[in-house]
């Protein structure tokens, strides 16, 4: 990626997992899952950059996690 990836204007985002405080409760698979799916002991595994009509939801999924584990960050 070139660092200059745009979609409609808004810059694309992916959503990033810290893995030292997810807690594997899967909410956000729920919430969001065009874009998060888990693995087989709950841990989300993020299938790439979040498109732009699912933003609110991926704004949603991370508000709600409940271990603060879950982070939106811009690509490029």
């Amino acid at each position: 990626m070139d660092g200059s990836t745009v979609t409609s204007g808004r810059r694309m985002e992916s959503l990033q997992v810290d893995w030292l405080r997810c807690d594997a409760h899967g909410l956000c698979a729920e919430l969001l899952p065009e874009v998060i799916s888990l693995d087989d002991w709950g841990y989300p595994f993020v299938g790439g950059p979040v498109p732009e009509h699912l933003h609110g939801f991926a704004e949603r999924a991370v508000a709600a996690c409940p271990a603060l584990a879950l982070r939106l960050e811009r690509l490029g």
